[in-house]
């Protein structure tokens, strides 16, 4: 194991931070189990970081911090079973690369591939699908230490309430040291990115998130104007953007100019409105194909802060007609557009979309702007829909009615209790929750 430290420790968008103890590096799972070990000798509480873009507490830790950088490598690759053993401190940009080598794929992923393979999937995270969930619902099995410093396995056949519960486990349950993954032939995706009229996203919601594998569409707040997408399997050829269109598109105008004009909104408020509708009205249709997870990600380099919740699929329309009536009579100025995804119903105990189909929002500000009262006026509307907020982004709920959202919340906190019962791996955020 690599030499310990202290240090402070932030997470991307400078909402948390924490000064551990100790810092450590393992390098191993035989390293990881001495390691907790050794903190239940202490007294030390443990969490495994990922790669700090939870904008929660999840992993905020004043005891003893792993960092997952030494825990990085693919174990196996099994193209005939369709299976992937990988270190639980893999980016996702790593695993992408080597799986398109192999001529394999993740079948859906999110929007971004900085995340540790553990990270993304023990706070929730999802892309959006027709037919396929979540990144926790790909995975076929686990390899966790857990408090007493044992070394175990689960999968749906081996151990599958801890497999159902640690999928989507906030590191509450034990420090993942490796993930396998259901993987799929490699594909190509076709983007049909196009703009729309408010009236006729919400008009044709059923029709588009069934008539197209991977829907979503972004709508800017104080104007009319939506950007939909629509990716669908190809058989090809590939056809990706020019590089000077990506460039453009993709770097200039949505990371660099956007990052100016979230400054200048900053600074002065009032232009957002007149900048919003300049910005929707100047949208333009883009086809292309590529690599899938080339398609389902994109950089993002502008700086936010972010409130997500999922709600009933059917309650979409409503929820956002809502939401529209509440930004125009609270006269907020929101620069960032708000995001749009769907999921199918799964079974993981803690997912957002356990046991109902399920449609997300995601709210976002600025990283320097306030978002106290826009976060938490749009959250009692989401709670009084039926809400259920993402581990990793910014929410106020606590275990007394997180435990009502979740239908296997009181099963989740059990297990906990049974496999942690000193809360070897507790922190504020997990005592509030899930509880002391």
């Amino acid at each position: 194991m690599a030499g310990s430290s202290t240090a402070t420790w932030r997470n991307w968008a400078g909402t948390e931070s924490a000064t551990p103890r100790e810092i450590m590096t393992p390098r191993s799972a035989g390293e990881v189990q001495a390691a907790v070990r050794r903190a239940g000798e202490t007294g030390l509480t443990v969490r495994m970081t990922g790669s700090a873009h939870s904008f929660t507490g999840a992993a905020v830790c004043d005891g003893l911090l792993l960092r997952p950088s030494g825990l990085r490598r693919i174990r196996s690759v099994d193209a005939g079973a369709g299976l992937v053993t990988v270190e639980a401190g893999c980016p996702l940009r790593l695993l992408n690369a080597e799986l398109a080598r192999q001529g394999l794929a993740l079948a859906n992923m999110g929007d971004i591939q900085v995340q540790t393979v553990a990270g993304a999937i023990q706070t929730g995270t999802h892309g959006t699908g027709r037919d396929l969930g979540g990144m926790a619902a790909q995975v076929a099995g686990l390899e966790l230490v857990l408090a007493d410093g044992s070394l175990v396995t689960c999968s749906a056949d081996e151990r599958p309430d801890l497999f159902a519960a640690a999928r989507i486990g906030l590191g509450a349950l034990g420090v993942l040291t490796a993930v396998t993954f259901r993987v799929v032939p490699a594909f190509l995706l076709t983007a049909v990115e196009e703009p729309m009229r408010w009236s006729e996203v919400v008009g044709r919601l059923d029709e588009l998130t069934s008539a197209n594998e991977h829907f979503e569409f972004y709508w800017f707040p104080h104007t009319d104007g939506c950007l939909t997408k629509r990716n669908n399997r190809s058989a090809g050829p590939a056809r990706p953007l020019p590089r000077w269109r990506y460039q453009l598109d993709d770097e200039f105008l949505s990371n660099t100019l956007f990052g100016a004009v979230c400054a200048a909104g900053h600074r002065a408020p009032g232009l957002i409105p007149r900048v919003n509708r300049m910005a929707s009205r100047a949208l333009s249709a883009r086809t292309y194909t590529d690599t899938s997870y080339k398609v389902f990600t994109s950089p993002r380099r502008v700086r936010f802060k972010e409130q997500e919740y999922a709600v009933p699929r059917a309650a979409l329309a409503d929820v956002l007609t809502g939401l529209r009536s509440l930004i125009e009579a609270r006269d907020w100025r929101i620069s960032f557009p708000i995001e749009v995804r769907v999921t199918p119903a799964d079974d993981l105990w803690l997912s957002t979309a356990y046991g109902r189909d399920s449609a997300y929002l995601a709210l976002h500000v600025y990283h320097r702007s306030a978002h106290e009262a826009y976060f938490a006026d749009t959250e009692a509307l989401l709670v009084a829909a039926g809400g259920r907020p993402h581990w990793g982004k910014m929410h106020a709920r606590d275990a007394g009615d997180l435990a009502a959202a979740y239908p296997m919340f009181g099963k989740f906190t059990a297990l906990r209790d049974e496999l942690d019962p000193d809360r070897r791996f507790a922190n504020p955020y997990l005592t509030r929750v899930l509880g002391p």
